[in-house]
């Protein structure tokens, strides 16, 4: 099993949570790496239900938000879900301004998610 720096995993039945142990996620060298351990969970260790919980998140960069949409796209391609949760409302205006409200599964906590897989 791959080591992980930036990422806390629990399984919750078939489901993977994930949080992520950065408050801010903005230095570009944190996202690369972020980036690879999410890609790694599809693509090594094919997983295919993800849960993204964002509770302990403060700020999230564009750049972070880039990993996020190809995460996405891997995960669909994987034929897997991928949901996130307990965003803060300042994250998630960033979110509605870009449409990726739109384009992820968005619950209010880690149980509405969960339920929804």
């Amino acid at each position: 099993m791959a080591v992980h720096r930036r990422l806390q995993l629990t399984e919750v039945g078939d489901v993977t949570v994930v949080r992520f142990v950065d408050r801010k996620i903005l230095d570009e060298a944190n996202i690369q790496e972020m980036g690879q351990e999410l890609f790694q969970l599809i693509e090594e260790e094919d997983r295919k239900s993800l849960l993204l919980n964002f509770s302990s998140v403060e700020f999230l960069s564009s750049a972070a938000l880039g990993k996020l949409i190809t995460l996405d796209k891997k995960v669909k391609a994987h034929g897997g879900k991928l949901k996130l949760s307990n965003i803060r409302p300042e994250i998630y205006e960033v979110f509605a301004i870009t449409k990726l409200n739109k384009l992820f599964d968005i619950k209010d906590d880690e149980a509405d998610a969960l339920a929804s897989f």
